[in-house]
């Protein structure tokens, strides 16, 4: 099982994981449609960031992002190619998750691309309970988006914070 620590964003290792991803993703889907946060507005108030470790290699990481004081978004989830299929995502999804019930979220939402290359992340996604659901935030309809989302602590699927 990986280390999970709450990360700073200082190290060189997590930005050179994020700049991959965010080049991955803009190789993937055209600019409009890139949600992916770069370093320095992972930094922002309001959101708060993982990784996750073996030793001192680093296998992956995620955030939870503040939408409103009941509704949270799980932004850059990624694992390293390495350590893929062996429950690192698992691992930093649940820390998401239970950081968004400690806050008293009543939702957790996301949104992933629509293309064959994030069928893994749909997958976990589904599995950890996500449905899929409407744009939610400041997002948009868009064919390159597939917007998910999950009720936390009893709160209801039709929940209007999702509409």
């Amino acid at each position: 099982m990986p280390r999970i620590v709450r990360d700073p964003l200082t190290g060189p290792e997590i930005a050179a994981l994020l700049r991959e991803h965010l080049e991955q993703m803009r190789r993937i889907s055209p600019p409009e449609s890139v949600h992916a946060l770069d370093l320095a507005r992972l930094r922002a108030p309001g959101i708060a960031f993982w990784s996750a470790w073996d030793g001192d290699r680093l296998l992956g990481c995620a955030a939870l992002r503040e939408l409103d004081p009941v509704h949270g978004e799980v932004k850059s989830m990624r694992t390293v190619p390495a350590a893929r299929r062996r429950g690192v995502a698992a691992a930093l999804l649940d820390t998401v998750v239970a950081e968004a019930r400690r806050r008293g979220y009543r939702r957790l939402s996301l949104e992933t691309g629509s293309q064959p290359e994030f069928a893994p992340a749909r997958a976990l996604y589904a599995r950890f309970g996500f449905t899929p659901c409407g744009p939610f935030g400041d997002y948009r309809p868009d064919p390159c988006s597939t917007f998910m989302t999950r009720a936390l602590d009893g709160a209801h699927e039709c929940d209007e914070a999702t509409r």
